[in-house]
């Protein structure tokens, strides 16, 4: 039997048995998932029932069923091998923006072969990649900028491991958790509590989702400099601090967000070409330290709770699918 992860009611989430999904066209795949990723910031706000009803249709994923706030079989980091299809894809390992479920099958061109080097469960970081390179884009990093990043999660860390890639550049992650220090060495980066933040920074990347760390990226800006927002607020309030030499200094507050490319790219950079680059930057060894934990298909709703905690501990969480996911 297949399942699927639902979520049903805030904090409420259960595996569903599903009909064994069947090809009915022959330009369908049929895909047996690997590994999916945990958006921690987007799904925690589907898990507290807080998607806000403006965002309804925005906010939903190509593959998902039912409609917000509840029930909703909803997730964008799939992972599978193909087991039937066209011959040129049976065998290939594959992303695809799909919910959390054990089997599945979709369009063939809604399905991305995985680079040879990468591993599958590394590849469920996609997404965020995606959204990672489209920040960067937006802020315009160039060679020898100063760039402070203001939150360590996980898009904190792939913005700051794009960021020191890029030669001269000085990139300092800023958070309050002591443990994301252990990000230094990965990402090449300095690191950097709030009360320490540097200055006169050339970019500054906000993606704490709090109005502290807001606080903390207008500080870090220099005279004329952007700060990409990245975090997403879903329906609370967030007070932020125009005041002292917001207006002196000519900052600008940029939003970042990957449902529209950077206008630098958006003619020359269509989904597909933007999720390949994406696994291509994820084969960078560098990246698998941002996957903390996994979890069972099979345990995920009695671990939900934990993982999307506002103070979970560690990054990344990855969906081990063992069997038939039950």
């Amino acid at each position: 039997m297949d399942h699927a992860l639902e979520y049903r009611k805030p904090g409420d989430a259960h595996l569903v048995p599903i009909a064994k999904p069947v090809i009915t066209k022959p330009c369908e795949v049929f895909v047996r998932a690997l590994w999916s990723g945990i958006s921690r910031g987007t799904e925690r706000l589907i898990f507290g029932g807080a998607v806000p009803e403006s965002e309804y249709q925005r906010m939903r994923a190509p593959f998902q069923r039912g409609d917000f706030p509840f029930p909703v079989v909803y997730g964008y980091s799939m992972v599978g091998i193909v087991e039937e299809g066209p011959q040129s894809l049976v065998g290939k390992t594959v992303f695809a923006l799909y919910p959390h479920q054990s089997r599945f099958v979709l369009p063939a061109d809604a399905v991305t072969v995985l680079p040879d080097d990468l591993p599958p469960r590394r590849a469920t970081l996609a997404a965020n990649m995606e959204t990672a390179l489209n920040a960067v884009w937006d802020g315009g990093v160039g060679p020898g900028d100063r760039v402070a990043i203001v939150g360590g999660g996980i898009l904190g860390g792939l913005v700051a491991g794009l960021c020191a890639s890029i030669p001269g550049v000085e990139a300092t992650l800023i958070d309050v958790e002591e443990t994301r220090r252990s990000l230094v060495d990965d990402m090449n980066v300095i690191f950097r509590k709030p009360m320490n933040a540097p200055s006169g920074c050339d970019v500054v990347f906000h993606t704490s989702s709090s109005a502290n760390g807001l606080e903390t990226a207008i500080r870090c800006a220099g005279f004329e400099s952007t700060i990409v927002e990245m975090s997403w607020y879903g329906e609370g309030q967030t007070p932020v601090s125009l005041g002292g030499a917001f207006h002196s200094q000519r900052l600008r507050i940029v939003s970042s967000q990957v449902g529209h490319v950077s206008p630098m790219r958006r003619a020359r950079w269509p989904y597909a070409r933007r999720l390949a680059k994406a696994l291509d930057l994820l084969c960078d060894d560098r990246f698998e330290a941002l996957l903390t934990s996994e979890v069972a298909f099979a345990d995920l709703p009695r671990a939900l709770p934990d993982i999307l905690a506002p103070k979970a501990q560690g990054l990344a969480t990855a969906v081990r699918y063992d069997g038939d996911g039950a």
